[in-house]
């Protein structure tokens, strides 16, 4: 159905037929459109009719409802009313004389603010009809103002349209061709775009019914989150620190002329960032020497003492050997030896700490830049000038750390040699006490380790411990496989170094996650047994991990034998994690049934 309200009257005051057919009815009666008109008026509680209301038939079955209310009292009477038929209406006409010029100024003034405000923002189209020819045309001379009042121009009903956002339409007879064709024209094209928008709205709320009619595909939520294992921060350099405090496994013993006072080290760490060493303890001969100036300064500066200056054989020693006594021949050298070791050990890179302790122990400007030149010969690699950029650079720590890669599974200054597999694996003890605590204890202890050379290790293979000291020596380790990081794990526990054991931890799981469902479903390796392997070697946080991933994918999983492995109370978690649940796949299951019965057909295909 369509719904027009029409407010207004058309005719003018010295109109002599007030009786004349009103423009909504002429137009009822000639519109070829129109058919089974019925008209009924509403009066008010002094009995003036307040509307009309016709009902007929528009586009052959459409129910066309017309309100024609010819005055405006209505506003001001019963306002209940007239908002009520604003609210109702799917077109408004809003006709005036244009010989009336009081009428429109009143309409103006009063009584179009309150249709603007029943509007309220409404989407309905307004149509202002002006009617009549004009009996005194204004006149255009600016000093002429005696019948300026008389009628409504052209641009005052315009302005009014703007105001409303209307369609000014101006109906100079009501005859046939402004009635059917100008006026009609204008008011069929509104119904139309009405039931068009009501067709819209109606197609649009039965979809929605439908819709939530329609059995739904199930949602799948999302897997649950995946415990996060954090890494644990390196304490390679701390380490190394502590071995030069705490003054285990030193063999080597720096003293002055006076041999008053020494101050212990060790030979593998001295020799990891400088080649001057290397040749004072025999690490290099002589003549492997780049720079003779590093050779020079080895002799001008330190006297190696028990006979042999540059000892040729640096091979293992029994550990009851006492540390080789180093004298150095410079006093104000010798005086800062300390802070020069704790530079050396904490990584060799803080050289501003290194001035700024020096010119506090010394204060004298000239002996500082002394000391701190033989430091910088002392550090310089023999390919590089010898300049504080080289100090201050992060090359002497990148070389201090990779340096003791040199020493590592080399007989060179080697103290203690594992026999593991029937192979044996040299080993240096300063790197193990200072990086593995067990190790510590066994080297330090009343143990046989602490005064033996030859140390035999069980449980392991010869691969997975040799992985284990090149973490100890580089505090970086590479596992081939996860069955390989799985072994380098359980030595990480049996020496309880935990770092390893993290990083050994995350390797796995980087590897599993990075495995295609493909892959996982065909790969012979056991989840349930590294899980198993995880759980009696105390790392809670990948067995933790493992549990969460065979849930996850549980559809893979329940169907390879070693699913039936898992423990009870193991099972018991995977089917309360397990993902997709087993609600979704009853619902996914029910939801199929659906699609292919009968009943329904996939809208999709």
């Amino acid at each position: 159905s369509v719904n027009i309200v029409a407010f207004g009257n058309e005719r003018d005051g010295f109109s002599e037929d007030n009786q004349q057919p009103s423009l909504i009815w002429r137009y009822l009666g000639r519109s070829a459109l129109i058919s089974q008109i019925d008209s009924s008026s509403s009066a008010s509680h002094i009995g003036n009719p307040v509307f009309t209301e016709y009902q007929a038939c528009v586009f052959g079955n459409v129910r066309l409802v017309v309100h024609d209310c010819p005055v405006w009292d209505i506003f001001d009477s019963d306002w209940y009313t007239s908002r009520r038929l604003i609210g109702g209406a799917d077109i408004i006409v809003i006709k005036y004389s244009v010989n009336d010029k009081t009428s429109f100024q009143e309409l103006k003034d009063s009584y179009v603010p309150m249709v603007k405000k029943a509007l309220n923002h409404c989407s309905v189209p307004v149509i202002i009809s002006a009617i009549g020819a004009r009996k005194n045309v204004p006149c255009t001379c600016p000093l002429c103002t005696s019948d300026r009042r008389s009628c409504v121009t052209t641009s005052d009903g315009v302005q009014l349209a703007k105001e409303l956002g209307a369609t000014y339409l101006e109906l100079h007879t009501l005859n046939d061709f402004y009635i059917q064709k100008y006026f009609g024209g204008v008011l069929e094209y509104f119904m139309i775009q009405s039931l068009n928008q009501k067709s819209s709205e109606k197609m649009k709320k039965r979809r929605k019914t439908q819709k939530c009619h329609r059995v739904q595909p199930p949602q799948l939520e999302q897997p649950e989150k995946m415990p996060i294992l954090k890494g644990e921060a390196s304490h390679y350099n701390a380490d190394l620190h502590n071995l030069l405090c705490c003054c285990q496994c030193a063999d080597v013993a720096f003293y002055p002329e006076d041999l008053s006072t020494g101050v212990e080290a060790h030979k593998i760490i001295l020799c990891s960032v400088s080649h001057l060493f290397m040749l004072l303890f025999g690490v290099k001969s002589p003549s492997d020497a780049h720079d003779a100036s590093i050779m020079q300064l080895a002799q001008s500066l330190f006297v190696v003492e028990a006979g042999d200056p540059f000892p040729s054989s640096p091979r293992g020693v029994p550990p009851s050997v006492p540390p080789v006594r180093v004298v150095v021949k410079d006093s104000v050298f010798c005086s800062c030896l300390p802070d020069i070791l704790h530079f050396i050990y904490s990584g060799a890179f803080q050289w501003e700490q290194l001035e700024e302790d020096i010119k506090k122990k010394l204060k004298d400007p000239e002996k500082t830049e002394h000391v701190l030149e033989k430091v910088k010969c002392i550090l310089k690699t023999p390919w590089k000038l010898n300049t504080i950029k080289d100090c201050r650079s992060h090359q002497i720590k990148r070389l201090y750390n990779t340096s003791l890669r040199l020493f590592f599974n080399t007989p060179i200054l080697a103290d203690v040699i594992f026999k593991i597999q029937g192979a044996t694996v040299p080993a240096h003890r300063a790197v193990l006490v200072a990086r593995c605590e067990v190790m510590a204890a066994m080297f330090n202890g009343n143990y046989l380790e602490a005064s033996s050379v030859l140390v035999p290790v069980y449980g392991v293979s010869k691969d997975t411990f040799l992985s284990f000291l090149e973490y100890l020596y580089t505090d970086s380790c590479c596992p081939a496989s996860i069955l390989q990081a799985m072994s380098l794990l359980i030595c990480a526990e049996m020496y309880q170094v935990m770092r390893l054991q993290h990083i050994c931890e995350l390797y796995i799981i980087t590897q599993l996650q990075s495995m295609p469902s493909r892959e996982l479903a065909s790969t012979s390796l056991s989840i349930v047994s590294l899980l198993k392997k995880a759980k009696f070697h105390n790392s809670d946080c990948l067995s933790t991990w493992l549990l969460h991933f065979i849930a996850t994918n549980y559809l893979i999983f329940s169907q390879k034998p070693e699913f039936q492995e898992l423990s009870v109370e193991e099972r018991n978690f995977v089917e309360m994690h397990r993902w997709p649940s087993t609600l979704y796949l009853k619902q996914l299951a029910d939801y199929r049934n659906y699609i292919h019965s009968q009943k329904c057909h996939c809208t999709v295909m």
